[in-house]
């Protein structure tokens, strides 16, 4: 069964960056693709972007300019830059790899 580890959430200042990692137990990591979720209290869980084996990548539109994804291959993990934070970006954010969710990791934008 493949496991997911979400890490680098925390507090941050508008106008700050995180940077999110997912990685995963599966060795077959490289053969698949992987996207980044998020949901913020009281809504729905939306999709933030995604990226295939070839490393093409989609934004949601809100996102698009301010965060990148990324993956190294050789660490079976998946990232989520995110620069120009705002609070409106507060959320758990959470990894989807091969049908299987992460226990998400917590970004809170706030001063």
């Amino acid at each position: 069964q493949v496991q997911l580890v979400e890490s680098g959430g925390g507090l941050v200042q508008p106008g700050g960056s995180l940077r999110l990692s997912c990685i995963t137990s599966d060795s077959e990591f490289a053969f698949y693709g992987a996207a980044w979720y998020r949901q913020a209290p009281g809504k729905q869980r939306d999709l933030v972007g995604s990226i295939n084996t070839v490393e093409e990548t989609y934004l949601t539109d809100s996102v698009k300019g301010r965060f990148t994804i990324s993956r190294d291959n050789a660490k079976n993990t998946v990232y989520l830059q995110m620069n120009s934070l705002a609070p409106e970006d507060t959320a758990v954010y959470m990894c989807k790899y091969r049908g299987t969710w992460g226990q998400g990791t917590q970004v809170t934008v706030s001063s």
